[in-house]
């Protein structure tokens, strides 16, 4: 059996993403699918997927579970946007799958296998696009594949990452002078609120800040 695992893609299918999706049996996205287009786009692909609701998943998204356990193979997955608002206890969890943090996690926590796929939707700055694979074979072992986009759409960039990062800022700034609140900046440019809280934060207490002065202030 072979499992898909995905989290915030953030309103883009990426077609290397479907492609991998649709060679699966099974998909677990983690949250942070971001709009209904996207969701029928997955649920189209003709694969059994299981969904938990992350943040930006708004009204449209109400009715789907903040978490998640299926049992897949003889394994059983707790699945949740953000591990922080994950429950106590885990006992009888193989495998806890969150997202939120758009950052490739793969680690041991006593018995319990803690999963973070990353980011497979936008690009955020210089961040890896990643996703992971996971196959179970008929006698039970286990394979983890950590599937890497980003030399992919590296070849294909139309500017190298700080360029696109000076870009996202000036977009950011030229919203909030059209005097537009941050959530939706937010969406407009497809990132998390606290990064436009933190660009503008820099912005407006720094007058005359250029982008290269925002990046080197930026955590």
């Amino acid at each position: 059996m072979k499992i898909a695992i995905i989290s915030d893609t953030h309103s883009l299918l990426r077609p290397e993403v479907a492609e991998i999706i649709r060679e699966s049996d099974h998909v677990l996205h983690a949250g942070d699918i971001a709009s209904p287009e996207t969701y029928e786009q997955i649920r189209n692909l003709m694969v059994p997927v299981h969904f938990v609701r992350g943040n930006a998943d708004k009204e449209w998204a109400e009715g789907m579970p903040a978490e998640a356990e299926i049992a897949l193979s003889g394994y059983r997955f707790y699945m949740v946007h953000n591990r922080s608002h994950a429950r106590k206890d885990l006992t009888g969890v193989d495998f806890f799958v969150y997202g939120h943090s758009h950052k490739y996690e793969e680690r041991k926590d006593g018995t319990v296998t803690c999963l973070n796929p990353g980011s497979c939707g936008p690009r955020r700055f210089t961040q890896p696009v990643t996703m992971m694979v996971l196959t179970i074979t008929e006698d039970g072992a286990v394979t983890i594949e950590k599937i890497d986009l980003s030399p992919v759409l590296r070849r294909s960039m139309k500017r190298p990452p700080k360029q696109e990062m000076d870009v996202l800022i000036k977009h950011i700034i030229k919203d909030m002078n059209a005097n537009l609140p941050v959530p939706e900046i937010s969406e407009r440019n497809r990132v998390e609120q606290e990064l436009v809280e933190e660009i503008l934060q820099i912005y407006t207490t720094h007058p005359g800040i250029n982008t290269d002065g925002i990046l080197n202030r930026m955590k």
